[in-house]
Parts: structure tokens; C-alpha cells; sequence
């Protein structure tokens, strides 16, 4: 596992990866799915290296130099609806508290200088909700997808000793 730096902290069928076995990356997820489990998809599954749920991380602090963050963000679906089994689903009345608890593990995982990649579809919740619940800002994003519902932010974990302070001129 110390050859691992690479977190996908929820990472489903892998769909954004280009290398979906990554040989630097661990990915995890909640649940397991068989291939098959979708209509016409027979190689899609959901089969990460470690069932682990992204809010109770079991990694030392700082063990990751980058993560994947993918998290269910629909909650307008049915339990075994195929997006449900595909990406998984928020629970309508914990889906806040989920997502700012499993901020918090993986920013506590996070190594100094790390690089957390976030993406979220809005169609349920809207990001301003979303980003009122993480005590971080991100650098950047950028808006993609079939109606422009999909944000990629960026953060990066800057120790506080390194942040920048306005200087005055004397």
C-alpha cells in the first residue's frame, strides 16, 4: 500500500479514468458490484481494491499526494434505479453531513501540498450549498457535461504556515 498516493475516494464503475487500473492509484468505494449489473454494459462493474466508505477513512493522516472525489450527488432516485447502482446515491436527509464528514477525512488525508480533485453534478444541489459545507475554498474549476450540470473544483492543501500575508510598504 505505500506504493499507493493516489486516492479515488469513491471510485464506482471508474468511468473518468483513462487507466482504470491505475498501478499508483487505491480505489475505494461502499459497495460492490458484479459485472452485468447494468442492462447492455456486461464489463461494468464496481470493484474497488478496498470496501471502505470515504466518511470513516482507515489511512494515517497525510497518506495521499492526490484525490479523486466522485461522490454520489443525486437524491431524487430509486434505491436499485441503474444510475443508483451505478454511481450510487445520497440519503436525502444525511446527504449533507455525509458529504462535509467525508470532506473532512479526506482533507485530514490529504498530505501537505496534495491536490484533492472534486466533482459534483448539480441537477439535485446546487455547489453553493455544497461548498457552504467544506471549511476550504477551491483554486479553481470548471463546468462540463450535458447541460452544463457537472463541476470540477480543484484544492490544494496549503499548510497555513505557507499562506500568503499582504506585506505593507514602509
Amino acid at each position: 500500500m505505500k506504493d499507493k498516493f493516489i486516492l479515488d475516494a469513491c471510485c464506482g464503475p471508474r468511468m473518468m479514468w483513462f487507466d482504470k487500473s491505475h498501478p499508483k492509484t487505491l480505489y475505494i468505494d461502499n459497495r460492490v458490484e458484479l459485472p452485468g449489473f447494468v442492462a447492455n454494459r456486461k464489463y461494468r462493474q464496481v470493484k474497488p481494491d478496498i470496501i471502505m466508505d470515504f466518511r470513516r477513512l482507515d489511512f494515517e493522516d497525510k497518506s495521499f499526494k492526490l484525490i479523486a472525489w466522485d461522490p454520489p450527488h443525486l437524491i431524487k432516485l430509486g434505491k436499485t434505479s441503474v444510475m443508483a447502482k451505478t454511481f450510487g446515491r445520497l440519503d436525502p436527509w444525511t446527504w449533507d453531513s455525509d458529504i462535509r464528514q467525508g470532506f473532512l477525512e479526506l482533507w485530514r488525508v490529504l498530505d501537505d501540498y496534495g491536490v484533492l480533485v472534486f466533482k459534483w453534478c448539480v441537477r439535485d444541489i446546487p455547489i453553493r450549498k455544497v461548498l457552504r459545507l467544506f471549511p476550504e475554498r477551491p483554486l479553481f474549476g470548471h463546468t462540463t457535461g450535458s447541460n452544463s450540470q457537472t463541476r470540477w473544483m480543484t484544492f490544494m492543501k496549503i499548510p497555513k504556515q505557507d499562506t500568503l500575508t499582504p506585506t505593507t510598504r514602509g
